[in-house]
């Protein structure tokens, strides 16, 4: 019985300084008195609360303006510049690094291409380049708190052990534990997708709502789903999985074994095979001179007015709006954002998602519901940054810091 109170009490302990420093994060500069009043947390444990983030340098004290008469009031803030960790993104055949200060603000990045066939291969390769980051930037670290991981992939971002990758054939790898062990600091690792969903949620297009769905229309088709702030992740922590809703009966096999899934039409390898396919058939298009096409030539070509390239584009767009009226009639988002190359024609891809959104999903539900291209769809990293975010505003990471 002892043994579970001890876990409460830490907790309570967890939370409570967690709802402190979140206030203080997001609603700062704001007095010890708001604090109290928006957290409902006595003020005795405001004041001790503030005094150890202070202690350990996690927030300052600022003067407000002055008031009319009486003491200037004292607010709070918090301190990000002297606290950095690295954020990594893991694709299928690259890896890239940035170093963040707590506010979010890239301080220093590098891009690789990295191939691995194997899980062994994976982490030997991940270990050897995040020394190698590390060490070269090392005058830069004042602190490093922690190093966050977004990959391709099911994993349970509680422990940081990775079930399945697309790729490669992966036995629970204990990912968090192995980085945690060789660089002694905090891992999180999580799924590429819901973390920019996260990503999204803290820094980009649905800042200003609390329900959301990120689609993202890469090398996959992904999706992730904020509820109520929090990315919504079911019974085994992965949900949205919106590539593979079938879209077609009769179409194309997936490399999940289902024919027809959306991953299929709109994901940008598809994209490029059917543009490839209609060319071949002889159908007209400025794209045919090229020697190798890419999913960066078909936007550009279709917002030059090649026809091939729009409708191929249109397309793309009337098979995602059925899957996201789908989301749209189970979720009931306030926003959704859609992330990848092919948002540099919005004007081509939007209005067809739209109708399609519009034609299958409830009146009530996709009535002014803003259908937007993704703020942050260049900083692939800031995934991963989220995941760290997230621990400093849910205490996990807080606490750890708190404790050293």
């Amino acid at each position: 019985m002892n043994g579970g109170q001890i876990g409460n009490v830490d907790l309570v302990k967890q939370l409570n300084s967690a709802a402190v420093y979140r206030l203080i994060d997001q609603q700062g500069p704001i007095s010890r008195i708001q604090v109290a009043d928006v957290s409902q947390l006595a003020p005795a444990s405001v004041t001790k609360i503030t005094r150890q983030l202070l202690e350990r340098g996690l927030i300052k004290e600022v003067a407000q303006q002055a008031s009319t008469g009486g003491r200037r009031a004292i607010s709070l803030t918090t301190e990000v510049e002297p606290f950095h960790s690295v954020a990594i993104r893991i694709g299928r055949d690259y890896i890239q690094f940035t170093l963040y200060d707590l506010g979010g603000k890239a301080l220093a990045e590098d891009y690789t291409e990295f191939f691995y066939t194997a899980q062994e291969e994976l982490v030997d390769g991940l270990l050897s380049q995040l020394k190698h980051f590390i060490h070269a930037n090392q005058s830069m670290i004042n602190q490093l708190i922690a190093i966050g991981i977004s990959l391709p992939g099911l994993v349970n971002p509680e422990t940081g052990v990775v079930e399945y990758m697309p790729n490669i054939s992966i036995d629970n790898l204990e990912l968090a534990d192995i980085i945690q062990k060789s660089f002694h600091v905090e891992c999180f690792v999580g799924n590429d997708v819901r973390g920019m969903a996260l990503a999204e949620h803290y820094f980009g297009a649905s800042k200003d709502c609390q329900d959301s769905i990120l689609v993202s229309v890469h090398r996959g088709t992904g999706a992730g789903i904020i509820v109520n702030g929090q990315v919504f992740l079911g019974f085994n922590r992965n949900v949205g999985e919106i590539g593979h809703i079938q879209i077609d009966p009769l179409g194309e096999q997936c490399q999940c074994g289902n024919f027809g899934c959306l991953e299929t039409v709109a994901a940008n390898p598809a994209i490029v095979e059917r543009v490839n396919k209609l060319i071949n058939q002889g159908y007209q298009s400025s794209l045919s001179g090229l020697d190798t096409i890419s999913i960066a030539d078909v936007c550009e070509h279709a917002n030059l007015g090649d026809e091939l390239a729009k409708q191929s584009l249109v397309r793309v767009g009337n098979q995602l709006g059925k899957a996201i009226a789908i989301t749209i009639n189970l979720f009931n988002p306030q926003k959704v954002v859609i992330a990848g190359d092919v948002t540099q024609c919005e004007d081509i891809l939007f209005p067809a998602i739209r109708r399609n959104v519009e034609n299958q999903s409830l009146t009530a539900f996709h009535c002014g519901l803003p259908i937007v291209a993704s703020k942050i769809d260049k900083q692939p990293t800031l995934g991963a940054f989220a995941m760290i975010k997230r621990a400093m505003l849910n205490g996990v990471l807080l606490q750890k810091l708190l404790e050293d």
